[in-house]
């Protein structure tokens, strides 16, 4: 399995795959180990993780360093993931008992009603390569705390951060019984499949998500799905301040290399301020350095994967061909690594690949709409539901707008973020299940109810 750098496209590591046999006696292992962690009591459980959160914060720097050399994050956001990975981790620290403590829901003087929260097992925890630390926490912090046991199968593109994210958790306590790494591609996926484990957590693509759930449908256990998005941004004509709109929206559309799933993907605006928010938006991108993620103020870096160069150019090839404008970008940049320029296209319909499929990548589409009904229409029409945004001055327009739009979460007057505090939560082909909040606490555990008779 090699390792390689986007950068420069030369391989940096040389790594062995998981075999089915291996990964299933690492089952086997974490299947013995299960209940004597579920067993300790949840203090102690918590303390292990806030250790592992402290190792996070005193390796900060290497780790950023080994994030950014596999997936091409310039180094200034890689620090940033762990940042907000600990941020996450101590939502969890700070939560875990209330939510999971047992708690009594009726009584009276010969009758107690309650309900307690068990862990499900043994769960897989199939991650992704664009936020390995973010999505990560996410699933497998909550998972250990509720008392399961995890085999954690990093993308293969992030396979490094993956074997630093095991050692750490060792480092903290975790046993080697509780917790498993995975290293491969689909044929690890596939094997973890094939096992009778209790849950299955994926973050990726529709595609990958809807194979997973049909796969795992027999075993009736719990499959979460944190996939895709489309997510769309509209631009209200009650704003004051076009400029800071169009350096809001641009920072959501590209950070990350516009490789985030809930990044801004398609932007509607009325047209009584398109050519004002499109000519801010434009002077805005242009000032994005562009280079090696080692390289100090660089924003946008390569690509992760080489073979996402050939999409993006083939939804810039099709909105030409359909009539759009192109405005900044539009071709890969040429030289060692994955490099795409920031590209920004105009006079967008929904006839055209960039408006209807996920691009994830630092391109954007710009549509100009006349009224509010028809910018609502045009966000709607997707089979995705992640996010949901709109930039407007006029509050009962927002509440209105927001209140029609199908999706897990929405924004006003932000976009392109996530709050430990709120479900993380899609519709449609965005996934299923919720992460974060307190329902992603309890996505770890099954309740039991309790009917307590005195005799």
């Amino acid at each position: 399995m090699n390792i390689i750098n986007p950068a420069t496209g030369e391989i940096i590591k040389t790594l062995s795959a998981d075999s089915p046999t291996a990964i299933e006696q690492k089952y086997q292992k974490l299947k013995a180990g299960q209940k004597a962690w579920a067993a300790r009591p949840l203090a102690e459980r918590v303390a292990i993780i806030a250790k592992f959160s402290e190792l996070l914060e005193a390796e900060k720097a290497a780790l950023a360093a080994i994030l950014s050399s596999e997936v091409g994050k310039p180094l200034g956001q890689a620090a940033g993931e762990i940042n907000g990975a600990r941020g996450r981790i101590g939502f969890f620290v700070k939560n875990a008992e209330k939510w999971l403590a047992s708690e009594t829901i009726h009584e009276e003087p010969n009758l107690k009603e309650m309900i307690s929260f068990e862990p499900l097992g043994v769960i897989a925890n199939i991650s992704a390569w664009n936020y390995p630390y973010l999505v990560g926490v996410n699933v497998f912090i909550p998972a250990l705390i509720a008392g399961n046991a995890v085999l954690y199968k990093p993308s293969e593109y992030a396979s490094l951060t993956g074997l630093e994210i095991a050692r750490l958790l060792y480092a903290a306590g975790v046993p080697e019984d509780v917790f498993a790494l995975v290293l491969g591609a689909a044929t690890a996926g596939q094997a973890l499949l094939e096992l009778p484990l209790d849950g299955y957590y994926f973050t990726g693509s529709y595609a990958t998500g809807r194979y997973i759930a049909e796969q795992v449908a027999k075993k009736l256990v719990p499959c979460q799905l944190e996939l895709g998005g489309k997510d769309p941004l509209y631009v209200s004509a009650h704003n004051d301040n076009i400029a800071n709109v169009a350096v809001n929206a641009a920072e959501g559309a590209f950070y990350n290399n516009g490789q985030s799933c809930c990044a801004v993907e398609r932007i509607y605006v009325h047209a009584s301020v398109y050519d004002e928010f499109i000519s801010a938006f434009v002077a805005e991108t242009k000032s994005y350095k562009v280079g090696s993620p080692t390289e100090e103020g660089v924003f946008i870096g390569p690509l992760t994967r080489a073979a996402q160069v050939a999409i993006l150019e083939n939804q810039v090839q099709d909105a030409l061909d359909k009539g759009a404008k192109l405005e900044l970008g539009g071709k890969a940049i040429e030289g060692a690594g994955y490099y795409f320029e920031p590209t920004v296209l105009s006079n967008v319909n929904h006839s055209m690949l960039l408006m209807t499929e996920e691009s994830f990548g630092p391109i954007i589409g710009i549509q100009k709409v006349g009224e509010v009904n028809e910018a609502i229409a045009l966000m709607r029409d997707t089979e995705y539901g992640l996010t949901s945004a709109i930039y407007s001055n006029n509050q009962e327009e927002t509440k209105t707008f927001l209140a029609q739009m199908n999706s897990g979460t929405v924004y006003s007057n932000c976009c392109d973020r996530v709050s430990a505090n709120l479900p993380w939560t899609g519709r449609g082909n965005s996934g299923l299940g919720s992460t974060l909040s307190y329902m992603g606490i309890r996505a770890f555990v099954q309740p039991k109810a309790w009917h307590i008779r005195n005799v």
